[in-house]
C-alpha cells in the first residue's frame, strides 16, 4: 500500500502548494504553480506504478492541481485569468522542451556520469510534450470555457458542482488524448487500457478532493492584480 499512501499525500501536498502560492503572492503565485506543474508532471509521466493491483502512469496529481487553479481564477477572477495561466504553462512546457532537446546534443565529459540518465528522460520528451500539449490545450481551455458556461448560467452558486463538473469532463478528454498518443505503440494495449482506467479513476478523485481547495481559496483575500 506504499504507492497508495504515497499518492493521497503527494495529492493533498500539492493542493496545500496551490493555496500556498495564493496565499503568499495572489494571482502570480498561481502562474507560477502552473508552470512548476507543466514541468514536473512531463518528467513525472514517465515512470509507470501499480495503484491498487493496476499499471498506471504518475503525473496524474500533479498535473491535476493545474485544474485547481484555473478552478480558481475563472472563479475569483475572470475566464481570461484562467486562459493566462494555460498559456503560462503551455510556454513553460515548450521552452523546457527545446531547451532540453539542445542539451542532449551536448558531447559530455569523460568524468560524466549523469549524462546517461539525463539522455533516458529527455530523449523521450518530446512524444511526451506532443501528447501533453495537446491533450493540455484541449482539456484546460475546455475546463475555463465550462465551469465559466456554469458560472453564469447558475450566477455564481453551487460551486462545488461547477469545479467538480467542469473538471471531471475536461480530465476525461485530456486522459483520451494522451494515453493515445504518448502510449500507442509504446505499451501493450492491455497496459495501456490499464494505464487509461486507473488514471481517470485517479483524475475523478483528484477532481473530487480539490472541491475544498477551491471553497479555501475563494475565502482568502487577496487583491485583484
Amino acid at each position: 500500500m506504499i504507492n497508495e499512501l504515497l499518492w493521497f499525500e503527494l495529492m493533498i501536498g500539492c493542493f496545500l502548494l496551490v493555496i500556498l502560492a495564493y496565499t503568499l503572492w495572489g494571482k502570480k503565485g498561481l502562474y507560477v504553480w502552473t508552470a512548476i506543474a507543466v514541468i514536473v508532471a512531463n518528467i513525472q509521466v514517465m515512470k509507470t506504478i501499480e495503484f491498487f493491483g493496476l499499471v498506471t502512469s504518475m503525473g496524474n496529481v500533479v498535473y491535476g492541481s493545474i485544474f485547481l487553479v484555473t478552478d480558481i481564477l475563472n472563479e475569483k477572477y475572470s475566464k481570461e485569468d484562467a486562459k493566462r495561466a494555460v498559456w503560462i504553462g503551455f510556454y513553460a512546457l515548450i521552452a523546457t522542451t527545446l531547451i532540453m532537446q539542445i542539451t542532449l546534443y551536448f558531447i559530455p565529459h569523460g568524468s560524466d556520469f549523469i549524462s546517461p540518465h539525463i539522455d533516458a528522460i529527455f530523449s523521450l520528451l518530446p512524444r511526451i510534450a506532443v501528447a501533453s500539449l495537446t491533450a493540455y490545450l484541449v482539456s484546460q481551455f475546455h475546463d475555463v470555457w465550462f465551469f465559466a458556461k456554469l458560472k453564469k448560467r447558475f450566477r455564481g452558486r453551487f460551486l462545488w458542482v461547477r469545479n467538480n463538473t467542469s473538471t471531471i469532463l475536461s480530465q476525461l478528454l485530456d486522459n483520451v488524448i494522451f494515453t493515445l498518443i504518448a502510449f500507442a505503440g509504446v505499451f501493450s494495449w492491455s497496459v495501456i487500457g490499464q494505464i487509461f482506467i486507473t488514471t481517470l479513476m485517479m483524475k475523478i478523485i483528484i477532481s473530487a478532493a480539490d472541491t475544498p481547495f477551491v471553497y479555501w481559496a475563494k475565502r482568502i483575500q487577496r487583491d485583484q492584480s
